[in-house]
C-alpha cells in the first residue's frame, strides 16, 4: 500500500469506511432523536455493508459533550445496541469541540501500538437535546424539604419558596462559555476580529460561500457519507437541513450582532449553526485490512493537540497544524485540501490570517518565516460548520471523513484536518490517501 509509519509510532492506522447522520438544526425545543439514536443510525448502515461482524472490534470510542442522563458511557451505549455485544469495550472521549477528533486520535494510538485492531471511532452531540438544570437555590431548597420530617418543617421550607427558585440553567449556554476567562465562544470570535482586522462583510461573505458551497455538494452527490434518518412519525432526513441556498450578503447583512451588541460583527448568520447529528470511521491495522480484504479511503499519518490563550480559542488550528507541517517538513501547498471547522467566519478568517503572518508565525509558532497563505479554493470545498452545524461531539469525525472523501473524489493525495477548541486548544490531523 505504500504505507509510512504512523505519526502514532508503531504499525500504520487505516480508515476503511464511515458514515455520518444528516446534520438536524435545532430549532428551539428538543430534536427528533436522542444522540444514542443518532450515533446507531449512523452506525447501522455502515456495519451492515462490513465483511466482518460487529463483535469483531476490538472497541467502540465515542466522543460526545454532554450525553443525556439516560446515555451514561454514551459509547457502551450506542456499541450495544448496534449489536457489538457484551464483550466488546466501548467508551467515551470528551475534548469538547473536538471530542469526535479525540476518538479517532485514541483508536489510532491503540492500533499503532498493537493494543487494537479493528475499531469504530466517532463522534455525537444532540445539541437541542441539552438538559435544562434547576439552579442551586432550587436544589438548596428541594434538598431542604426532603430534609423536613414533620408537616410543620415541610410547610416552613414551603414558604421560602421563591420565583427566583424557579429560574433555569441553561446547559448549552454554559457550556458554550469559557469559566476560566468568563467569555463565551462568540466574544473569542469578536477579539480574534479585532486583532485581524476582519470586517462584517469579509464575515459575511465566508458564511455566504460555505452555504453555497454545501448546497451545490448536496445538488452534486458529493455527500455519499450521509445516511438517511428515519423519525418514529415517518418522516425522513436526508441532507443538512440548515443549508439556506438562497443565502446573500444583502440577507445576512440585516442580522444584528449577538455577542458585543451593538457594535460587534459576529451574527447568527455567520457563526456555525446549533445542530444534532453522529459520525463513525472504521479505524484497521494492517493485518486487518489484509484479513477482512476491506478497501482503504486513507492511512492516518498524524496528530497533534495544542493550547493557548481561551480567550482567543479560535487559533486553535494555526497551533496543533504547525507542529505536524513541521515534523513531516511540509508547506501550504504541500496539503491538496484542508477542513477546518467553522466554528464562526471569523474564527476561519483569523486562522488563515495568522498562517501568512509572519510576526505571529515567529513568535506564536516559533518558526523564522509565515506558511505559504491558504487556497480558500482548497479549504472547506464543499461547505463548513457555518452552513453543515456544528453538533460540537460529532464535528471532529465528520471533517476527518469528509477530507478523505474529498481526497478520493479529487484523487489527490495528502490533506489536514483541523478543529478548534472551546477553553483554548486546538487539534490537527494529516491524512494520506493510499492507492495501489
Amino acid at each position: 500500500m505504500g504505507e509510512q509509519q504512523s505519526g502514532w509510532g508503531g504499525r500504520p492506522v487505516f480508515v476503511v469506511d464511515g458514515s455520518r447522520t444528516p446534520y438536524i438544526k435545532a430549532r428551539g425545543k428538543p430534536g427528533p432523536f436522542s444522540a444514542s439514536d443518532l450515533a446507531v443510525s449512523a452506525g447501522q448502515p455502515l456495519l451492515a455493508r462490513q465483511p466482518f461482524a460487529p463483535d469483531d472490534f476490538d472497541e467502540v470510542i465515542l466522543g460526545c459533550m454532554m450525553p443525556s442522563e439516560d446515555e451514561a458511557n454514551i459509547g457502551r451505549v450506542a456499541a450495544l445496541r448496534l449489536g457489538c455485544g457484551d464483550r466488546v469495550p466501548a467508551w467515551t472521549v470528551q475534548r469538547n469541540c473536538a471530542s469526535g477528533m479525540q476518538s479517532i486520535d485514541s483508536a489510532a494510538q491503540n492500533i499503532a501500538s498493537g493494543r487494537s485492531g479493528l475499531v469504530l471511532a466517532g463522534g455525537v452531540e444532540a445539541m437541542s437535546r441539552a438538559p435544562v438544570l434547576y439552579n442551586s437555590t432550587m436544589v438548596n431548597w428541594l434538598a431542604a424539604m426532603a430534609a423536613a420530617r414533620s408537616v410543620p418543617a415541610k410547610l416552613k421550607v414551603l414558604t421560602g419558596l421563591r420565583p427566583g427558585h424557579f429560574k433555569p440553567v441553561i446547559a448549552l449556554l454554559r457550556g458554550l462559555t469559557d469559566p476560566i476567562v468568563g467569555l463565551s465562544m462568540g466574544q473569542t470570535a469578536e477579539i480574534l476580529a479585532h486583532r485581524f482586522g476582519i470586517s462584517r462583510e469579509m464575515m459575511d461573505s465566508f458564511a455566504v460561500r460555505s452555504h453555497l458551497r454545501l448546497d451545490s455538494a448536496h445538488k452534486q452527490g458529493f455527500l455519499s457519507e450521509i445516511e438517511p434518518l428515519y423519525d418514529t412519525r415517518g418522516n425522513v432526513y436526508d441532507h443538512d437541513d440548515g443549508v439556506r441556498p438562497d443565502s446573500s450578503l444583502e440577507k445576512l447583512a440585516k442580522l444584528r450582532p449577538v455577542f458585543d451588541r451593538p457594535v460587534g460583527n459576529v451574527t447568527a448568520g455567520n457563526s456555525a449553526q446549533i445542530t444534532d447529528g453522529a459520525a463513525w470511521l472504521i479505524l484497521a491495522s494492517e493485518d486487518m485490512v489484509a484479513r477482512h480484504n476491506l478497501p482503504v479511503m486513507g492511512q492516518l499519518i498524524d496528530s497533534q493537540w495544542a493550547g493557548l490563550d481561551p480567550a482567543q480559542m479560535g487559533l486553535g488550528p494555526s497551533y496543533a497544524m504547525a507542529p505536524i507541517m513541521q515534523r513531516h517538513g511540509l508547506d501550504t501547498p504541500d496539503l491538496d485540501y484542508i477542513e477546518i471547522n467553522e466554528a464562526f467566519a471569523a474564527q476561519v478568517l483569523a486562522c488563515l490570517a495568522a498562517w501568512k503572518d509572519a510576526d505571529f508565525c515567529r513568535e506564536e509558532l516559533g518558526r523564522d518565516s509565515a506558511f505559504t497563505p491558504i487556497d480558500e479554493e482548497r479549504l472547506n470545498i464543499d461547505g463548513g460548520a457555518v452552513a453543515v452545524g456544528h453538533p460540537v461531539g460529532s464535528s471532529g469525525a465528520r471533517i476527518v471523513l469528509h477530507l478523505l472523501n474529498v481526497l478520493q473524489r479529487k484523487d489527490a493525495r495528502r490533506g489536514m484536518a483541523s478543529i478548534c477548541i472551546g477553553g483554548g486548544q486546538g487539534g490537527a490531523m494529516l491524512i494520506e490517501r493510499t492507492t495501489g
